[in-house]
């Protein structure tokens, strides 16, 4: 999928309030621990992943993707009547229904015309999202439209916390959900446009994508519970990713030491350091978003890449690689020369 006349005018992130370390959600662990004689302190140890973030009780998805919305519209001085579509790509729901995406449209005061609606695919949500996007642009149908993602981790992980914690806790039901621990919050939006109303945009090249639907059973999530079989995704997932790689490589002509900036999904320590041993690069060309945040889902990769424009990473004619790995399993690449 190429794109000729696509640019990104804007993207903010927000950060939920409350920073969770990991060594204090695992406070109610230690007697599981003790009795399997397991090490305190293993979730950090097994993941790298420091802390995750919390948004406030009665916060919803809809709430923080909003404030994202807003940011973005205000940092880009682009009015919400010129937005022809909005896309929510969250895994978190407010409601089965209606939509994310209509109480959003609704509190940005975005047009009745303006087409909305939620997009699933994972942690590769927000990334199909931006194709969606892109699409429309592309096709004359839209002007603008407006990405975003908010996740909200604080309750599928507190219930985890709570069944690891019992006695009834086996050692496949801890290798099973631990995984979940590792969930973040956060909010994100990205703007995009047509490259002629918005000529200082960043062009947004196009994407790649490659299925292995066959591994879709590795990682499965309830609104309370994720089961995830780590070691499978982790060499499943990677194998895909090596093959998308080598797939944009050959569609946008860009090697791994030209690339500037891989703003990729994280999940883990050693899942990152695996990617980039696979894919060829080294970790100095990315943002480390996992120690401090955990795995953000989809909001993973656009956060990575805001953070990393907040830090003054990514200069004019960079070439900027997005990447992620879905559950299901899905891969995406996407081009972005800055």
């Amino acid at each position: 999928m190429r794109f000729e006349n696509v640019a990104i005018v804007g993207l903010s992130h927000v950060d939920a309030p409350h920073r969770i370390a990991s060594h204090e959600l695992e406070a109610p662990l230690l007697p599981t621990y003790t009795r399997m004689g397991l090490p305190p302190r293993m979730l950090e140890s097994l993941t790298g992943v420091r802390a995750r973030r919390f948004w406030d009780p009665d916060v919803r998805p809809s709430d923080a993707a909003a404030r994202a919305g807003q940011k973005v519209l205000a940092d880009t001085n682009v009015e919400a009547a010129r937005v022809g579509v909005l896309v929510n790509t969250s895994v978190c729901r407010d409601y089965v229904e209606p939509s994310v995406a209509c109480f959003v449209h609704d509190r940005l005061g975005l047009s009745e015309r303006c087409l909305n609606f939620d997009l699933g695919s994972a942690c590769l949500g927000f990334l199909d999202g931006m194709c969606v996007v892109g699409n429309m642009i592309e096709r004359g149908q839209i002007d603008y439209g407006l990405v975003v993602d908010a996740e909200s981790s604080r309750y599928i992980v507190e219930r985890t916390v709570e069944r690891l914690s019992q006695p009834t806790c086996d050692h496949q039901m801890l290798r099973e959900q631990i995984a979940t621990l590792t969930v973040g919050s956060g909010a994100v939006a990205m703007l995009l446009g047509h490259s002629a109303l918005e000529p200082s945009g960043h062009r947004f090249l196009g994407s790649v994508s490659l299925a292995a639907t066959r591994h879709h059973s590795l990682c499965r999530g309830q609104v309370d519970v994720g089961i995830t079989d780590t070691s499978a995704l982790l060499t499943h997932g990677v194998e895909l990713a090596a093959r998308t790689w080598a797939r944009a490589q050959e569609e946008f002509g860009w090697a791994p030491d030209t690339i500037d900036l891989y703003a990729l999904h994280q999940v883990s320590e050693l899942h990152t350091r695996e990617l980039s041993r696979t894919l060829g690069f080294g970790l100095d060309k990315t943002v480390l978003v996992y120690p401090e945040f955990g795995n953000v889902g989809p909001a993973s990769v656009p956060l990575s890449l805001s953070i990393a424009i907040e830090a003054g990473r990514v200069a004019t004619g960079d070439r900027v690689m997005l990447g992620g790995i879905g559950s299901g399993l899905n891969c995406t690449a996407a081009a972005v020369a800055w």
